[in-house]
């Protein structure tokens, strides 16, 4: 009895969610991947992806400190408008207007969010040239976790420019959407001790400086607490500008996103500061996944009518999930009424062609 009332809750939540509505989408890259260096390489995604039912390209626009499409902001900022790679090309527009020709959306995913590189020890060219930009830790060093090095996300000049890039992206392009990960809004939770979020934690507790464990649960809420208030800002910036472009959020699971990377995601979606939310699902085996799936499902505010879509890993460095386990992840979807998702990410579906030609279609 208790089970069919949970699963009956389930399908009145999924349905409130909007489960029934269908978002299938995949996340496109540029590492790993040689898709977009080519306007045959994107006339070929798109033409993929429609075969295989999808409606939505996630395509990243930010990446090691680099735009992927030519910035006027970075250009004055930093002096580098766009990834070498895509020097003499706007790929954004490309994608844009190859995807609109077959009735497919983009979103401009803004993959490093907060992040300023990838395995550069002095937080690349950003933080060389802004160091007082650079997010600390109880050690007083720059933060990095997972080969990931991090601008400070509570200062309000690194905000300004995060938002000045995503208006520049909604104001000079034909975009549906764009999204934050588990980059944006975040910072590890070992960050916080710089100057300027010390000073401004001193001012809201009577002077007392923050606790020197970062995990201290009420110094975790009241950074979550900001990056909260950012991620309302951001929304805000976008509908200001195009009440129609949507923000959707791919953080990690809750409440470890919380935990780790500051995010409180369940209140972007209790204040409808998100308009799809797509929680990365990340796991190996079918027992995992239904369980964090389930879980992540019950942290939704039962009165939502934000959709909860579910990011599939479809493949990373050298794993591919075997063609059982991929379709047991999609069936477990359906059976919490979820009828979309979304991959990450593109390359990943050359491994299973058959299986998104002929299988993946009638789940």
């Amino acid at each position: 009895m208790i089970a069919q009332r949970f699963f009956l809750w389930l399908a009145v939540l999924t349905t409130l969610l909007g489960g029934a509505q269908s978002q299938k989408g995949v996340w496109l890259t540029d590492v790993a991947s040689k898709a977009l260096d080519s306007k045959e390489g994107i006339e070929e995604v798109v033409q993929r992806c429609k075969t295989y039912g999808f409606e939505q390209i996630y395509v990243v626009v930010w990446n090691r400190g680099h735009t992927l499409y030519p910035s006027v902001v970075m250009q004055k900022t930093f002096g580098k408008e766009v990834a070498p790679r895509f020097a003499d090309r706007d790929i954004l527009e490309e994608l844009i207007q190859t995807a609109h020709a077959e009735g497919l959306k983009v979103h401009a995913w803004f993959e490093f969010g907060f992040s300023s590189s990838y395995q550069e020890a002095d937080g690349g060219h950003i933080l060389r040239a802004k160091p007082n930009w650079r997010a600390i830790d109880n050690q007083g060093n720059l933060v990095s976790k997972n080969g990931f090095q991090w601008m400070n996300a509570f200062h309000p000049e690194v905000q300004n420019f995060l938002l000045s890039l995503i208006a520049e992206v909604v104001e000079n392009y034909d975009i549906d959407g764009i999204q934050g990960d588990d980059r944006l809004p975040a910072n590890p939770s070992t960050a916080g001790y710089d100057p300027f979020t010390v000073e401004w934690y001193k001012k809201e507790h009577d002077g007392v400086s923050p606790p020197k464990d970062y995990k201290d649960s009420d110094w975790v809420d009241w950074r979550a607490g900001k990056l909260d208030e950012f991620a309302e800002r951001l929304y805000k910036t976008v509908k200001a500008i195009d009440q129609q472009v949507l923000v959707t959020m791919a953080p990690s699971i809750f409440p470890w996103s919380k935990e780790e990377y500051l995010q409180n995601w369940p209140t972007w979606v209790e204040k409808g500061w998100v308009d799809t939310i797509i929680p990365q699902v990340y796991r190996y085996d079918i027992k995992a996944y239904e369980s964090t799936l389930q879980s992540n499902l019950q942290f939704m505010p039962k009165d939502s009518t934000v959709p909860f879509v579910p990011g599939v890993l479809l493949k990373v460095d050298g794993y591919v999930p075997s063609r059982t386990f991929l379709q047991e992840m999609i069936k477990t979807n359906r059976k919490y009424g979820l009828e979309s998702e979304v991959f990450f990410f593109y390359e990943g579906l050359k491994d299973h062609e058959l299986f998104f030609e002929k299988t993946y279609p009638k789940l």
